[in-house]
């Protein structure tokens, strides 16, 4: 696990940049701090945002943003590789050679399977078994991107909401000194800076980014699912790397993004069986 540069990276450039461009226009910094009108977006935005999700889905919020923020390595011909090594252990001796390998691997998927294996389980329960793992994980990271989804859409809506609460102060004060009331009319359209930028720079990419993840998860547990079921039933190393190769396909080819959104529509298709049943 290490920290996700472009995620970190962008939303920095992003927030510099507006700043910046507000600066070259002859603004000040500063004056694009108003703690009240961040009180009023960011409170409404969590408000209704809580509203729409209980209390275990809020409490993944910490773990969703770290997620988001960090990164695993993704690089399913190292898996295809460790799968055909596992596969060459098993032909080589049996499968109950494959036990210290459990121990040794940090994935838990990885893990379950090849313990399924040692204990000679069916090939049909094993299938079922991973696959409900997959599908429920999968339906998990889903909904994570959702609240942020949500947030995003929420969170221009309450910066429209605290500049028009400024506005109505502005008009009450209407009698007043011309220089305050241009002053107050700025500081209450800085609710809809906060709004809109905080959407378009923090939640809908954040939801994007973990959507992104779940596919890459979901294709490598999909991989992974596939080696071990072959090697459940004694494949060759070598038959079993070119089974998996065809999953992927050559990296970066427009095949093996069709096999990535193929793979999300197939997941998506059985999860929602699985709700209706």
């Amino acid at each position: 696990m290490r920290l996700d540069v472009t995620a970190i990276g962008g939303i920095i450039f992003g927030v510099l940049a507006l700043v910046t461009g507000f600066v070259l226009e002859g603004g000040r910094a500063g004056a694009l701090l108003q703690g009240t009108a961040a009180l009023i977006v960011f409170g409404g935005t969590i408000g209704a945002t809580a509203v729409s999700f209980s209390v275990d889905e809020l409490k993944k919020v910490p773990t969703l943003f770290r997620m988001g923020l960090t990164r695993k390595k993704f690089d399913p011909i190292v898996l295809i590789d460790q799968l055909a090594r596992y596969a060459d252990i098993a032909r080589r001796q049996q499968p109950l050679a494959l036990e210290p390998e459990i121990e040794l691997t940090h994935d838990e998927f990885l893990s379950k399977g090849l313990q399924l294996i040692v204990d000679n389980a069916d090939p049909t329960l094993m299938r079922q078994m991973l696959e409900s793992d997959i599908y429920a994980r999968y339906s998990q990271q889903k909904m994570g991107a959702s609240i942020f989804e949500q947030a995003g859409g929420y969170a221009p809506t309450m910066g429209i909401v605290g500049t028009i609460m400024g506005l109505v102060h502005v008009l009450g004060e209407l009698s007043g000194n011309p220089n305050d009331l241009a002053s107050a009319i700025g500081l209450a359209f800085i609710a809809t800076l906060y709004g809109v930028s905080s959407a378009n720079l923090l939640w809908l990419p954040m939801a994007t980014n973990l959507k992104n993840k779940a596919k890459h998860d979901l294709l490598m547990r999909q991989i992974s699912l596939e080696g071990l079921l072959a090697i459940s039933q004694g494949m060759a190393p070598s038959l079993l790397k070119d089974k998996l190769m065809t999953i992927i396909r050559p990296s970066g080819s427009p095949a093996a993004q069709d096999t990535t959104s193929h793979a999300e529509g197939d997941s998506e298709a059985k999860s929602g069986a699985q709700e209706a049943s």
